[in-house]
């Protein structure tokens, strides 16, 4: 049987699509930001900081295999993630790279475990401690960002709002703050202004899409 005819190279063909759409960070950083809700073309070139132009050309890409749906409303286009398990995929991809690529460890250890050496909060344990009452949530993506699904539980303190914030949380709790996922500095930058302030903080061990990717409860902000 030829290359041509053999329907497992036709197959993986179809699959090489769907991995070359993932070799860029350009579009890793867009599924990422569609991981938290649905966005328009606008939000999602301000997000990313590219411009409007190049997102249009990487959100194609991604629609063109598989990765994106969009629709219109009015005059503004709007993408979202086209299955739930696609946060999954991205972390298996971050976790072969955390295994195997000396410079992704370097990374980590220079950017990230620099800034907080503390284990964070594993999702089953999460659960566990805010049925027991000895942890509180927070949100601290942007309030569109909670509003289209967030940890049950959970209150939104968007980071640049959280200095004001600090005197009406409880001290008897710990904090556990989350945000996009496991290398977002939302919750690097939060739990340090926390732990500044005399609270016991930690992080969430990723974030919002792998939580939702495991098929955990989540809320949404009721329409107004």
């Amino acid at each position: 049987m030829s290359a041509g005819t053999n329907p497992k190279k036709k197959l993986f063909e179809q699959f090489a699509r769907v991995a070359k759409s993932l070799a860029s960070p350009n579009r890793l950083d867009l599924l990422e930001t569609l991981a938290q809700g649905e966005r328009s073309v606008d939000a999602l070139a301000q997000a990313t900081g590219m411009s409007v132009a190049n997102t249009s050309h990487h959100l194609q890409i991604l629609r063109d295999s598989g990765l994106a749906v969009s629709r219109k409303e009015g005059l503004q286009v709007i993408y979202r993630l086209s299955d739930d398990q696609i946060p999954t995929l991205m972390g298996c991809i971050r976790h072969i790279a955390e295994r195997h690529l000396a410079e992704v460890g370097r990374i980590v250890r220079e950017h990230f475990q620099a800034r907080d050496v503390l284990t964070p909060v594993g999702r089953d344990e999460l659960m566990a401690r805010v049925k027991a009452g000895e942890t509180m949530v927070i949100d601290v993506r942007p309030e569109a960002e909670y509003q289209a699904g967030h940890i049950p539980g959970a209150v939104n303190i968007p980071v640049n709002e959280l200095p004001r914030h600090l005197e009406t949380l409880p001290r008897e709790q710990e904090i556990v703050a989350y945000c996009r996922g496991p290398y977002c500095m939302l919750a690097f930058e939060a739990v340090t202004q926390l732990r500044q302030a005399g609270y016991r903080a930690r992080r969430l061990e990723d974030g919002f899409p792998e939580w939702k990717a495991e098929n955990r409860p989540v809320d949404r902000a009721a329409p107004e």
